[in-house]
């Protein structure tokens, strides 16, 4: 427990001291994400949080995991690298979603084939068990990409993917020191540390985003820690058995996860690639219905948490019934949020320039309500 507590520890200490170093950086070079119809802040903020997170985690995991008695890390660490140069060239220059799919593709490989990060048991959901070579790559591959894109799109106020990430990866963690698989504990730590860290400087108003250097790296260790724990967790001679694993595993990653699969169900049936950004989120449901950032992040977090422990108190109702329970109480939810929605919505009011083409009223953001009285009044 103390190797745990010191690598959290020095996660944190890197991360403090690598941010402002980051922000500088930024600053000097002009590196910053600009405010468009799509986001949400109205201001230049730097988007390379993610170099400061990812720095601190590699170095802390390389320093604690044991790579005799871990042989599999080196290539987690491999993936890693893959996700990590992916997302801080699409921060840097903006990358196509077919290339950013490739190189997800690419690190997916490395963690299946070489790491051994795989799913070959559906554990009792829909009444299978053992499933086929093929069946179970494929399920493989497509677990990995929905979660690593799950924190990538969860990602769009301030706070909102580190919150949710220092959740998920508290709880595995947890896991598996009390199951004594201590190496898969310091990966989940040692990024909860970092994020933690992170998170003083990304609370709204934000000085800094992670970017997709660091959000795709939360989905990648996550799909990591999911997987290993549904193989773990099935297992009767693991020194804590959890029935309905899989249910279990899909309630801790339940917000970014069902998101992400409701967003792209969305886009799809309108014929649209699934990779087409739109406000379709549930933390835009949210800022809709008037919360702030924090909170929206506070209230997904809180969610996230509720259905954890949903899950858990609910774990002997066998897998079937217990995902039917939190789909049905999710997507009673999230039907509330469409329900009753507040029209708000945030526009640019552009300025109106007079005959000699001079500027009589300057740009700004209003609401639309707003813009509706001033129309009334004129």
């Amino acid at each position: 427990m103390l190797e745990i507590i010191l690598t959290a520890s020095v996660s944190f200490i890197i991360t403090f001291l690598a941010i402002p170093v980051v922000l500088q950086i930024a600053e000097k070079k002009k590196l910053y994400d600009i405010p468009d119809e799509r986001k949400l802040h109205t201001r230049p903020v730097a988007s390379l949080g993610g170099v400061g997170i990812f720095g601190a985690f590699l170095f802390v995991s390389l320093l604690m995991v044991k790579g005799y008695s871990s042989p599999e890390f080196q290539y987690f660490f491999a993936a890693a690298l893959v996700i990590f140069f992916l997302g801080l060239k699409d921060d840097l220059v903006i990358l196509s979603a077919t290339k950013k799919f490739v190189g997800q593709i690419v690190a997916a490989s490395i963690l299946i084939h070489l790491g051994g990060i795989r799913l070959d048991s559906m554990y009792g959901l829909l009444g299978f068990e053992e499933v086929s070579e093929g069946f179970g790559l494929a399920l493989s591959y497509l677990t990995i990409i929905v979660v690593i894109n799950s924190f990538n799109l969860i990602d769009g106020i301030d706070g909102l993917a580190a919150g949710l990430g220092i959740l998920t990866m508290s709880v595995f963690g947890s896991y598996f020191i009390v199951t004594g698989y201590e190496a898969y504990a310091i990966l989940a730590f040692s990024m909860v540390g970092s994020l933690i860290a992170f998170l003083i400087f990304n609370h709204h108003p934000a000085k800094i985003f992670m970017g997709d250097s660091g959000s795709l790296m939360i989905g990648l260790i996550n799909a990591i820690l999911v997987i290993k724990f549904i193989n773990i967790a099935n297992d009767p001679l693991v020194a804590v058995p959890v029935p309905s694993a899989v249910a279990i595993g899909f309630a801790i990653l339940i917000v970014p996860l069902l998101d992400t699969l409701r967003v792209f169900s969305i886009r799809i049936f309108n014929a649209r690639s699934p990779f087409t950004p739109d406000r379709n989120h549930v933390h835009h449901l949210l800022l809709g219905k008037g919360l702030g950032h924090v909170g929206v992040t506070l209230t997904c977090v809180s969610v996230n948490a509720g259905f954890i422990l949903i899950a858990w108190f609910g774990r002997s109702l066998g897998p079937n019934y217990l995902l039917l329970l939190m789909l049905a109480l999710a997507f009673s939810g999230i039907g509330l949020l469409y329900f009753r929605r507040k029209t708000k919505r945030m526009v640019i009011a552009k300025g109106l320039t007079g005959i000699n083409g001079q500027l009589n009223a300057p740009s700004k953001i209003v609401t639309l309500t707003q813009e509706a009285q001033v129309a009334d009044k004129n």
